[in-house]
């Protein structure tokens, strides 16, 4: 029967904090869009990004941009 005394007020704050960080959530826009990140898996873009010229990303470059020797 002690145990009650620590359960009731422990579940009533724990109740309150929930609904708190679900207040945060709805205020801070966590469930504006909630059919977005859905439809963006299914209408994903199939074409990569071409790369510009000179970026650094051809064969042989290093994370610096340079081209270094790759003749063994």
């Amino acid at each position: 029967m002690d145990i009650l005394f620590l359960l009731i007020p422990l579940s009533v704050v724990l109740v309150f904090v929930i609904g708190a960080v679900f207040w945060l959530a709805l205020k801070g826009g966590q469930f504006d869009d909630l059919e977005g990140p859905g439809l963006s898996i299914v209408l994903d873009d199939d074409n990569p990004q071409q790369d510009s010229p000179g970026s650094g990303t051809e064969p042989g470059a290093d994370t610096a941009g340079t081209i270094r020797d790759t003749k063994d």
